[in-house]
Protein backbone atom coordinates (compact mmCIF):
# COMPACT_ATOMS: atom_id res chain seq x y z
CA UNK A 1 0.00 0.00 0.00
CA UNK A 2 1.32 3.47 -0.91
CA UNK A 3 2.71 5.54 1.91
CA UNK A 4 0.04 8.04 2.93
CA UNK A 5 0.37 11.82 1.58
CA UNK A 6 -1.17 13.49 4.87
CA UNK A 7 -0.62 11.93 8.33
CA UNK A 8 -1.98 13.78 11.49
CA UNK A 9 -1.45 12.14 14.63
CA UNK A 10 -3.25 14.30 17.71
CA UNK A 11 -3.31 17.01 16.61
CA UNK A 12 -3.94 20.55 18.29
CA UNK A 13 -3.83 24.01 17.70
CA UNK A 14 -4.09 27.09 19.95
CA UNK A 15 -3.21 31.00 19.44
CA UNK A 16 -1.71 31.86 22.79
CA UNK A 17 -3.36 31.17 25.55
CA UNK A 18 -6.67 30.89 23.70
CA UNK A 19 -8.56 28.32 23.41
CA UNK A 20 -8.01 25.48 21.50
CA UNK A 21 -9.20 25.89 17.44
CA UNK A 22 -8.33 22.88 16.79
CA UNK A 23 -8.04 19.64 19.55
CA UNK A 24 -7.33 15.84 18.62
CA UNK A 25 -7.19 15.65 15.01
CA UNK A 26 -6.38 12.28 13.59
CA UNK A 27 -5.93 12.34 9.92
CA UNK A 28 -4.59 9.67 7.19
CA UNK A 29 -4.85 10.64 3.51
CA UNK A 30 -3.90 8.47 0.37
CA UNK A 31 -2.81 9.21 -2.34
CA UNK A 32 -5.55 10.81 -4.78
CA UNK A 33 -8.29 11.13 -2.52
CA UNK A 34 -10.26 14.51 -2.95
CA UNK A 35 -11.53 15.23 0.82
CA UNK A 36 -13.60 18.28 1.58
CA UNK A 37 -13.60 19.85 5.01
CA UNK A 38 -16.87 21.14 5.89
CA UNK A 39 -18.57 22.91 9.36
CA UNK A 40 -19.75 25.74 11.21
CA UNK A 41 -17.67 28.92 10.76
CA UNK A 42 -14.38 28.93 13.24
CA UNK A 43 -14.76 25.01 13.80
CA UNK A 44 -10.83 25.15 12.16
CA UNK A 45 -11.60 24.11 8.68
CA UNK A 46 -9.02 26.74 7.33
CA UNK A 47 -6.72 26.43 9.98
CA UNK A 48 -6.31 22.73 9.46
CA UNK A 49 -4.88 24.07 5.34
CA UNK A 50 -2.25 26.04 6.84
CA UNK A 51 -1.47 23.41 9.20
CA UNK A 52 -0.74 21.08 6.46
CA UNK A 53 0.93 24.12 4.40
CA UNK A 54 3.39 24.33 7.28
CA UNK A 55 2.21 28.86 7.53
CA UNK A 56 1.59 28.15 11.14
CA UNK A 57 2.95 24.88 13.40
CA UNK A 58 0.78 23.14 15.39
CA UNK A 59 0.46 23.06 19.09
CA UNK A 60 0.98 19.62 20.14
CA UNK A 61 0.57 16.57 18.12
CA UNK A 62 3.11 14.92 14.55
CA UNK A 63 2.35 16.12 11.08
CA UNK A 64 4.21 14.24 8.08
CA UNK A 65 3.17 16.01 4.40
CA UNK A 66 4.32 14.03 1.69
CA UNK A 67 6.76 12.41 3.83
CA UNK A 68 8.40 15.38 5.60
CA UNK A 69 7.60 17.48 7.88
CA UNK A 70 5.18 20.38 7.04
CA UNK A 71 6.98 23.78 4.97
CA UNK A 72 9.26 21.13 3.92
CA UNK A 73 8.14 19.68 0.27
CA UNK A 74 8.09 21.53 -2.36
CA UNK A 75 5.26 19.26 -4.17
CA UNK A 76 2.66 21.05 -2.81
CA UNK A 77 0.22 24.00 -3.68
CA UNK A 78 -1.98 26.26 -2.35
CA UNK A 79 -4.95 27.79 -4.11
CA UNK A 80 -6.62 30.72 -1.39
CA UNK A 81 -10.24 32.19 -0.68
CA UNK A 82 -9.25 35.43 -2.80
CA UNK A 83 -7.36 34.92 -6.43
CA UNK A 84 -4.51 37.51 -5.10
CA UNK A 85 -3.64 38.14 -8.25
CA UNK A 86 -0.89 40.88 -9.00
CA UNK A 87 -2.59 43.59 -10.60
CA UNK A 88 0.08 45.03 -13.03
CA UNK A 89 0.74 41.71 -14.48
CA UNK A 90 -0.99 39.67 -17.29
CA UNK A 91 -2.26 36.28 -17.04
CA UNK A 92 1.04 34.97 -17.95
CA UNK A 93 2.58 36.65 -15.92
CA UNK A 94 0.41 35.90 -12.88
CA UNK A 95 0.56 32.26 -13.58
CA UNK A 96 4.22 32.06 -13.85
CA UNK A 97 5.13 34.34 -10.88
CA UNK A 98 5.57 31.31 -8.58
CA UNK A 99 8.19 29.57 -10.94
CA UNK A 100 9.81 32.56 -11.06
CA UNK A 101 10.40 32.70 -7.17
CA UNK A 102 11.91 29.17 -8.02
CA UNK A 103 14.19 30.20 -10.27
CA UNK A 104 13.12 28.16 -13.14
CA UNK A 105 14.61 28.74 -16.93
CA UNK A 106 12.47 30.22 -19.30
CA UNK A 107 11.31 27.53 -21.46
CA UNK A 108 10.65 25.40 -18.42
CA UNK A 109 8.29 28.39 -17.31
CA UNK A 110 6.83 28.50 -20.47
CA UNK A 111 5.82 24.69 -20.92
CA UNK A 112 4.38 24.67 -17.53
CA UNK A 113 2.30 27.75 -18.11
CA UNK A 114 1.19 26.97 -21.38
CA UNK A 115 -0.29 23.70 -20.01
CA UNK A 116 -1.93 25.18 -16.75
CA UNK A 117 -3.88 27.39 -18.91
CA UNK A 118 -4.63 24.85 -21.78
CA UNK A 119 -5.83 22.88 -18.04
CA UNK A 120 -8.32 25.88 -17.10
CA UNK A 121 -8.91 26.85 -20.53
CA UNK A 122 -7.70 30.42 -20.48
CA UNK A 123 -5.41 30.17 -23.18
CA UNK A 124 -6.93 32.88 -25.61
CA UNK A 125 -6.81 35.36 -22.09
CA UNK A 126 -3.07 35.04 -21.48
CA UNK A 127 -2.28 38.45 -22.24
CA UNK A 128 -5.20 40.08 -20.04
CA UNK A 129 -4.68 41.56 -17.26
CA UNK A 130 -6.93 40.69 -13.99
CA UNK A 131 -9.01 44.12 -14.54
CA UNK A 132 -10.41 42.86 -17.73
CA UNK A 133 -11.15 39.39 -16.42
CA UNK A 134 -14.65 37.95 -14.37
CA UNK A 135 -14.84 36.39 -11.37
CA UNK A 136 -14.60 32.56 -12.72
CA UNK A 137 -11.26 33.80 -14.69
CA UNK A 138 -9.31 35.19 -11.92
CA UNK A 139 -10.01 31.83 -9.63
CA UNK A 140 -9.46 29.82 -13.09
CA UNK A 141 -5.94 31.97 -13.18
CA UNK A 142 -4.53 30.89 -9.34
CA UNK A 143 -4.97 27.60 -9.89
CA UNK A 144 -3.54 27.79 -12.94
CA UNK A 145 -0.51 29.49 -10.52
CA UNK A 146 -0.89 27.00 -8.55
CA UNK A 147 -0.71 24.21 -10.88
CA UNK A 148 2.46 25.28 -12.55
CA UNK A 149 3.88 23.35 -9.02
CA UNK A 150 3.11 20.39 -10.49
CA UNK A 151 1.71 19.48 -6.64
CA UNK A 152 1.08 16.09 -5.22
CA UNK A 153 -1.07 17.70 -2.88
CA UNK A 154 -3.49 20.62 -3.58
CA UNK A 155 -5.15 22.73 -0.84
CA UNK A 156 -7.84 24.67 -1.95
CA UNK A 157 -9.62 26.87 0.88
CA UNK A 158 -13.08 27.85 -0.30
CA UNK A 159 -11.82 29.10 -3.76
CA UNK A 160 -15.09 29.09 -5.29
CA UNK A 161 -17.30 30.61 -2.14
CA UNK A 162 -17.54 34.14 -4.24
CA UNK A 163 -19.14 32.90 -7.35
CA UNK A 164 -22.53 32.62 -8.56
CA UNK A 165 -23.85 29.27 -8.36
CA UNK A 166 -23.75 28.13 -12.41
CA UNK A 167 -19.72 29.48 -12.38
CA UNK A 168 -19.31 27.12 -9.41
CA UNK A 169 -20.81 24.48 -10.88
CA UNK A 170 -18.91 24.61 -14.34
CA UNK A 171 -15.50 25.22 -12.26
CA UNK A 172 -16.39 22.17 -9.74
CA UNK A 173 -16.55 19.74 -13.42
CA UNK A 174 -13.70 21.49 -14.76
CA UNK A 175 -11.88 21.00 -11.28
CA UNK A 176 -12.82 17.16 -11.37
CA UNK A 177 -11.37 17.00 -15.17
CA UNK A 178 -8.38 18.34 -14.13
CA UNK A 179 -8.06 15.80 -11.25
CA UNK A 180 -7.99 13.01 -13.52
CA UNK A 181 -5.45 13.92 -15.90
CA UNK A 182 -3.01 15.13 -12.99
CA UNK A 183 -4.10 12.87 -10.24
CA UNK A 184 -2.98 15.12 -7.07
CA UNK A 185 -4.57 14.95 -4.15
CA UNK A 186 -7.03 17.38 -2.35
CA UNK A 187 -7.89 19.46 0.95
CA UNK A 188 -11.02 21.37 -0.19
CA UNK A 189 -12.10 24.28 2.37
CA UNK A 190 -16.50 24.69 1.32
CA UNK A 191 -19.33 25.37 3.09
CA UNK A 192 -21.77 24.12 0.37
CA UNK A 193 -22.52 20.60 1.44
CA UNK A 194 -23.87 20.48 -2.76
CA UNK A 195 -20.66 21.22 -3.80
CA UNK A 196 -18.33 18.95 -1.18
CA UNK A 197 -20.82 15.69 -2.16
CA UNK A 198 -20.03 16.31 -6.08
CA UNK A 199 -16.71 16.97 -5.53
CA UNK A 200 -14.80 14.93 -2.93
CA UNK A 201 -14.02 10.78 -2.23
CA UNK A 202 -14.37 12.03 0.94
CA UNK A 203 -16.18 14.50 3.87
CA UNK A 204 -14.78 15.11 6.69
CA UNK A 205 -17.87 17.12 9.18
CA UNK A 206 -15.80 19.61 11.74
CA UNK A 207 -17.50 20.74 15.10
CA UNK A 208 -16.43 24.14 16.81
CA UNK A 209 -15.40 25.00 20.36
CA UNK A 210 -12.96 23.05 19.80
CA UNK A 211 -12.16 22.27 16.41
CA UNK A 212 -12.86 18.44 16.10
CA UNK A 213 -13.67 15.63 13.53
CA UNK A 214 -16.77 14.31 14.54
CA UNK A 215 -18.10 12.65 10.93
CA UNK A 216 -15.53 11.10 7.63
CA UNK A 217 -18.19 10.48 4.89
CA UNK A 218 -16.97 7.82 1.76
CA UNK A 219 -18.45 9.43 -1.43
CA UNK A 220 -18.16 6.80 -3.50
CA UNK A 221 -20.04 8.42 -6.74
CA UNK A 222 -18.12 6.89 -10.04
CA UNK A 223 -16.17 9.41 -12.48
CA UNK A 224 -16.28 11.32 -14.47
CA UNK A 225 -19.05 13.37 -12.71
CA UNK A 226 -21.07 15.44 -14.51
CA UNK A 227 -24.25 17.54 -14.54
CA UNK A 228 -26.51 14.93 -14.55
CA UNK A 229 -25.34 13.54 -11.38
CA UNK A 230 -26.69 16.69 -9.27
CA UNK A 231 -30.16 15.45 -10.56
CA UNK A 232 -29.94 12.00 -9.40
CA UNK A 233 -31.47 10.47 -6.44
CA UNK A 234 -28.52 9.23 -4.58
CA UNK A 235 -26.89 12.62 -5.23
CA UNK A 236 -30.17 14.67 -3.98
CA UNK A 237 -30.20 12.02 -0.85
CA UNK A 238 -26.31 12.25 0.05
CA UNK A 239 -27.12 15.89 -0.17
CA UNK A 240 -29.77 15.95 2.56
CA UNK A 241 -27.79 13.71 4.99
CA UNK A 242 -24.51 15.39 4.92
CA UNK A 243 -26.61 18.44 5.60
CA UNK A 244 -28.82 16.91 8.64
CA UNK A 245 -25.43 16.01 9.97
CA UNK A 246 -23.83 19.71 9.66
CA UNK A 247 -27.00 20.76 11.15
CA UNK A 248 -26.43 18.57 14.16
CA UNK A 249 -22.99 20.50 14.67
CA UNK A 250 -24.46 24.09 14.16
CA UNK A 251 -23.53 25.95 17.38
CA UNK A 252 -27.59 26.67 17.40
CA UNK A 253 -28.51 23.12 17.11
CA UNK A 254 -25.47 21.63 19.42
CA UNK A 255 -25.99 19.72 22.86
CA UNK A 256 -25.44 22.19 25.69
Amino acid sequence: MPSPVVQLTSVTKRFGDAPPVLDGIDLTAQPGEFISLIGPSGCGKSTLLRLLSGLTPPTAGTLDVLGAPPGETDRLAYVFQDPTLLPWLDVTGNVEALLRLRNLPAAERAARREQALRLVRLTDHARHYPRQLSGGQKMRVSLARALTLRPDLLLLDEPFGALDEMTRDHLNEELLAIRAEQNWTAFFVTHSVAEAVFLSTRILILAPHPGRIVADIAIDFPHPRTDELRRTDAYLRLVAEVSRQLRAVEPSHATP
